[in-house]
């Protein structure tokens, strides 16, 4: 056996049986980028996607920030209008779409826009249930494939990149785009550092990262395109499966990965023997964000898989605020850590002032090595959630006498009752640790005499469908004081969900007000 043989195969990304290398993709993210400026395509300008997690996902932004554009992911949930916003409000100039995504959207396209489609892959068509005509370009519409073949890669040195646009939710009304001004060089240096801490990305050590939530989110894409530019190999998870993604670990020999905490509960809710079927030793380095993970829910992960488990804070607007280690974990139940270097962070009352340690209220928080922003074509917006500099997202929480974090809900999702402010985020944490419970949503509904009453939808467990709500309401009232109990509690077959597993809580309260 020769010593080529031994050697480790080279970085690439992996999605079901298809592999291309990372230097394959930066080629292709070359001539993808020769394609967008013949298309018309310069600095400042918008790259849409709308794409599942797939090579062309990582080429597309590559070549994107190759000439100094944003790329500009696109929810593939959303129905035409909310795309045809997206496609309009973000100015862009093209779109990278997978063929059965752009059916949906075909008809509303804006005029003048370079349209590329990427046939949809066979594991995604699989993993969907979708049938071969979906990968079918019925349009005659121009196919990334040979776009970038019949291009040269551009060679001339790139401007400074361009970070993704994300649209967030927001709190009322169309979703906002963040354009980040490109980073100065100490700030790009700082995110290289910061990256090293948050994910454990960029060591030099050699790392495998299994990307398992949609790209979209302003999360998993900073993380599957920070892994892409620190070289790490990659593995697509088509869709999050909890027994999947622990035979995806063994058999990739996964080290690193990127989950939200509705998977934590979906893979302890795995029998024991399928969880102990697994040889999960590879992991070094799990990170989780994006929403508050029940303590009993991470105290039950960091005992399976170990001290590999850490966790931060930060929104699209403000970047990763916080970082928690799975040793202050322990120590700190519930926390998400403190403040990474240079990051500020103010709580404070609803006249924006200060609170004292342990109070709660709105969380705002500033760094000078994140290069600031501003909402798209809405300064106004941007001004609104300003705080001397600091800006907020909408979350509330506390900081206790050690400057640790800890959140408590989304402002929007806060419940007020009879005048007293309540955190449906707590409620479901107690919820999900009742055995016959898989899954909750606790949300508000319109009440005469107390304002919002709460309500509580909740997906039982495999062989509990019969769950009592009086035996529900016995077990929060061990736990929660009386107001935050539900007044009603619902069982449901299911619950509408992204693929990330969050729950569209908002369709839910939307059907019972």
């Amino acid at each position: 056996m020769t010593r080529e043989s031994l050697a480790a195969p080279a970085p690439g990304i992996t999605s079901g049986a298809r592999r291309r290398t990372l230097l394959e993709i930066d080629d292709r993210a070359a001539r993808a980028a020769s394609v967008f400026l013949a298309a018309g395509l310069g600095e400042d300008d918008s790259v849409a996607l709308l794409l599942r997690n797939d090579f062309a996902f990582f080429e597309a932004t590559q070549a994107a920030a190759k000439i100094g554009a944003y790329a500009t992911p696109v929810n593939w949930h959303f129905t035409a209008a909310e795309a045809a916003y997206i496609l309009h409000d973000s100015g862009a100039k093209a779109l990278v779409a997978h063929t059965d995504l752009y059916r949906r959207v075909a008809g509303v396209v804006p005029p003048g826009i370079a349209v590329y489609l990427v046939p949809t892959p066979p594991e995604i068509r699989d993993a969907y249930g979708l049938d071969e005509s979906s990968a079918e370009n019925e349009w005659g519409l121009p196919e990334w494939e040979d776009a970038i073949a019949g291009a040269a890669p551009l060679t001339a040195a790139p401007p400074p990149p361009r970070l993704s646009t994300i649209y967030t939710s927001g709190t009322t009304g169309n979703p906002k785009g963040v354009v980040r001004r490109a980073p100065t060089p100490d700030q790009l240096a700082h995110l290289e550092v910061m990256r090293r801490r948050w994910w454990g990305l960029g060591t030099g050590e050699p790392t495998t990262v299994l990307m398992n939530g949609p790209m979209y989110h302003s999360a998993p894409n900073s993380y599957g395109i920070a892994a892409l530019r620190t070289g790490a190999d990659i593995v697509l998870q088509t869709r999050f499966e909890a027994e999947e993604l622990l035979a995806l670990v063994e058999t990739h020999r996964i080290s690193h990965m990127h989950i939200v905490p509705t998977m934590f509960v979906r893979l302890l809710r795995l029998p024991s023997g399928t969880r102990a079927r697994y040889d999960l030793s590879s992991l070094r380095f799990v990170v989780h964000g994006a929403a508050p993970c029940a303590p009993a829910v991470k105290a039950a992960m960091l005992a399976w898989w170990g001290p590999v488990i850490y966790e931060y804070y930060g929104s699209t607007e403000s970047g990763v605020a916080t970082h928690i280690t799975p040793e202050e974990a322990l120590r700190k139940p519930g926390s998400v850590g403190r403040a990474m270097p240079d990051v500020r962070i103010a709580i404070v009352d609803e006249d924006r002032r200060p609170v004292a340690p342990g109070e709660v209220g709105e969380i705002f928080v500033g760094s000078g090595n994140v290069p600031d922003f501003t909402y798209r074509g809405r300064p106004e917006s941007r001004a609104e959630i300003d705080l001397e500099g600091l800006v907020t997202c909408g979350d509330v929480g506390r900081l206790d006498e050690e400057g640790y974090l800890f959140l408590c809900d989304r402002k929007r999702d806060m419940v007020i009752s009879g005048g007293v402010n309540i955190y449906p985020a707590e409620i479901e944490a107690a919820l999900i640790g009742y055995a016959g419970i898989k899954d909750c949503a606790v949300f508000g509904l319109p009440d005469e005499e107390f304002g919002e009453v709460l309500h509580a939808c909740i997906l039982p467990a495999d062989g509990f469908e019969a769950l009592d709500p009086s035996g529900i309401r016995t077990f929060l009232e061990e736990r929660l004081a009386r107001f935050k109990i539900p007044k009603h509690f619902e069982i449901v077959d299911d619950l509408p969900r992204e693929d990330s597993g969050k729950i569209f809580k908002r369709k839910l309260q939307a059907a019972r007000s």
